[in-house]
């Protein structure tokens, strides 16, 4: 009974969004230095293989242990969180579960917008920084490999992460795809919120346009923001009419609960494009009706990300099969992990079988050929122990059962074979 309790599994402790709300995650969020502290700490008190990931959407530590809660506390402790807030929005994963959670995660099937492949690069420094601490070991690596392995093959050969999900980057897409010459058009962005922010950065990130202009009541932020990134103008809040006026594309993320943009203030053919990012509505509706303005709002953009949340939801059978084939491909290897100790003990009895024969007959037969007997004994022990491995690979075979009957047979001790596939 005591070596039962000796046995450590993998397991996967943590809350994401499916459970918990931002306030709650903020509690179990863990800093960077914690995180290194957590592993170091992991490490000095024996527990094997282990690492932590924390991000916006979920705080999880995967690592192997003879009770959940050793992680747990581990989590509890180095974040502001508490067991009592914890057990109520928290996921235990244990063995092929955690296994099956990991892939999961790496290849977009958990995340808070189907797809969405950030969480990929974050698993990776999580794993990284566990790796540079000393706090892994052969399983996780070969989990890791394949879970990143897997995930490359959906990115390249499905559509989980294809098209647009939020209408920051929608914004961005529908210029590319409707504004000729866009790198070069005069690009107004009014208001600086998070969605105002996101756009920005989309414009940064996929074109390549010069010229782009911020406005913000509050002109601190927008100057504060700006100068973060290159190539962004702050204009004036006050000149807000007159920057509409040399705008091509009037992009409105601001948070009131009327319009802030109105007909008045388009006093030319410019800007030809009006983008709305706003909830409420904040451009008067009647831009629409300006001969020269095309007024696009949240309501178009989001027909767009509904059609890709359609298609990235269609994928997931083919993401399924997919992260299949790479959890077979692991668990193959744990099989072979978990035997070749086994089949070298039952070698080893064998040659000690030999051993004690060959010695026993070498004294009582005259001119006994030693040689002869060595040669054909061990062609007998490679046949049994190639037998023994066809055996524990056939797919009916209980590996545990079996190991366990050869080690009564031959008095084999203890054969240090982890419970975790």
């Amino acid at each position: 009974m005591e070596q039962e309790n000796t046995v450590t599994k993998l397991y996967n402790v943590g809350i994401s969004y499916k459970k918990a709300d931002v306030k709650v995650r903020g509690t179990f969020s863990i800093t960077k230095e914690n995180q290194i502290l957590l592993l170091e700490d992991a490490k000095q008190n024996g527990i094997e293989g282990l690492f932590v990931l924390s991000t916006c959407n979920r705080t999880e530590i995967t690592g192997f242990a003879k009770h959940p809660f050793e992680l747990i506390s581990l989590l509890i402790k180095y974040s502001n969180g508490s067991v009592e807030s914890f057990i109520p929005v928290s996921n235990v994963y244990k063995n092929k579960d955690a296994v099956e959670h990991l892939f999961r995660i790496g290849t977009g099937l958990e995340s808070q917008i189907l797809g969405d492949y950030e969480i990929v690069g974050q698993l990776k420094a999580a794993y990284k920084q566990a790796k540079k601490l000393g706090t892994t070991n052969a399983y996780l690596e070969r989990l890791m490999n394949l879970v990143l392995q897997a995930s490359k093959d959906v990115k390249n050969n499905t559509k989980l992460s294809s098209g647009t999900t939020s209408v920051a980057y929608a914004a961005i897409q529908y210029i590319i795809d409707n504004v000729q010459d866009y790198n070069n058009k005069n690009i107004l962005i009014y208001g600086l919120g998070k969605i105002g922010q996101n756009t920005i950065k989309n414009i940064l990130e996929y074109t390549n346009n010069k010229s782009l202009t911020v406005i913000n009541r509050t002109q601190e932020k927008a100057v504060q923001f700006a100068s973060e990134f290159s190539g962004i103008k702050v204009a004036d809040f006050n000149e807000l009419e007159n920057e509409i006026e040399k705008s091509d594309i009037l992009i409105v993320s601001t948070g009131s609960s009327k319009p802030t943009v109105t007909v008045n203030q388009l006093k030319s053919k410019r800007p030809n494009l009006v983008i709305d990012l706003s909830i409420p509505s904040n451009v008067d509706l009647a831009v629409k009706e300006l001969e020269n303005t095309n007024l696009i709002n949240v309501d178009e953009l989001s027909e767009i990300t509904d059609k890709t949340l359609q298609i990235r939801e269609n994928e997931i059978p083919h993401t399924e099969e997919i992260i299949k084939k790479y959890k077979a491909e692991f668990n193959e290897w744990i099989s072979i992990r978990k035997y070749v100790p086994a089949v070298n003990a039952l070698k080893e009895s064998l040659k000690a079988i030999q051993y004690d024969e060959i010695d026993f007959h070498s004294r009582k037969i005259k001119d006994f050929n030693v040689e002869q007997a060595e040669l054909v004994t061990s062609r007998m022990i490679q046949k049994i122990t190639t037998q023994f491995v066809k055996h524990l690979k056939d797919e009916n075979t209980s590996v545990d059962q079996s190991i366990e009957v050869i080690s009564k047979m031959f008095h084999i001790n203890e054969l240090s074979i982890h419970e975790n596939n």
